[in-house]
């Protein structure tokens, strides 16, 4: 059993469980189930640096990354860097995020903040909107396109977006559907956590223009990002370049200039 097997086992045994301790009417009881969400299609559109910052404490091929840094610090400083929206980690296991991060960050920002998790169930919805997410990620290597269907209907349904991350052409041809918002080309192979940005290259002329375009992982320098700005690209998730920073809005903020100079 590879790691995104073992990762995506362990979270179906964690959503029974929370099922069974917080219904979904108590999670749709909550005072953010009912805000409006702000639209990550609308901000990456009129961007110009296009970047998704995101907080990340550890990963299961990078062990920790930065965990001494507060989450409300990071995601305001992403904002006042110029961030088009935020990425938080929810896994506890293997990323060191929590639902809680997801609530703190939204407590102190107006911009767009995607769940970003192992998305197995429609309760992990209902989850995101009730802890003050925009966006929901969904990764159609762990998932069939009836499964991707279903979930992305129920994030609509609930007024969210929905970002698809795929890895190669197999998974865009399974997956592309009307109820999609963002298709993310993931350079980071889940199954040996090897990168390579040739992948984003190499699937985005497959990509319906119907979709917001973004890449995600192995972006570490402002030439990388004006590359695939070229090839069609109109966002970026980046966080473990900023997260092993002590200040990541800073260096986010430098980071969004160069793109802009």
């Amino acid at each position: 059993m590879n790691i995104l097997d073992l990762i995506v086992a362990d979270k179906r045994i964690e959503v029974a469980q929370r099922k069974r301790l917080f219904p979904t009417a108590y999670w749709e009881a909550s005072p953010l189930f009912d805000r409006q969400s702000n639209s990550l299609v609308e901000s990456l559109s009129s961007s110009v640096s296009g970047i998704i910052a995101e907080h990340k404490r550890r990963s299961p091929s990078k062990q920790n990354i930065n965990s001494s840094l507060s989450v409300t610090n990071v995601a305001s400083g992403y904002e006042k860097a110029g961030a088009c929206g935020m990425s938080v980690l929810t896994d506890g296991k293997y990323f060191g995020g929590s639902l809680n991060d997801l609530t703190l960050a939204r407590s102190v920002t107006s911009f767009p903040v995607l769940r970003k998790e192992f998305i197995v169930d429609e309760y992990q919805i209902i989850e995101a909107k009730a802890h003050g997410a925009d966006v929901i990620l969904l990764i159609a290597g762990i998932l069939n396109r009836k499964e991707i269907k279903q979930l992305s209907t129920t994030a609509k349904e609930n007024g969210l977006e929905v970002l698809l991350e795929i890895h190669n052409l197999q998974e865009l041809e399974k997956s592309v559907m009307p109820t999609l918002d963002i298709i993310g080309v993931n350079n980071r192979n889940l199954k040996t956590f090897e990168v390579s940005l040739d992948t984003s290259k190499d699937i985005i002329k497959k990509i319906p223009d119907d979709f917001i375009k973004i890449s995600e992982s192995g972006l570490s320098d402002v030439s990388a990002i004006k590359d695939l700005r070229a090839y069609g690209y109109q966002g970026f998730l980046i966080g473990e370049n900023f997260m092993k920073t002590d200040n990541p809005g800073e260096t986010t903020r430098k980071f969004i200039q160069q793109i802009e100079s």
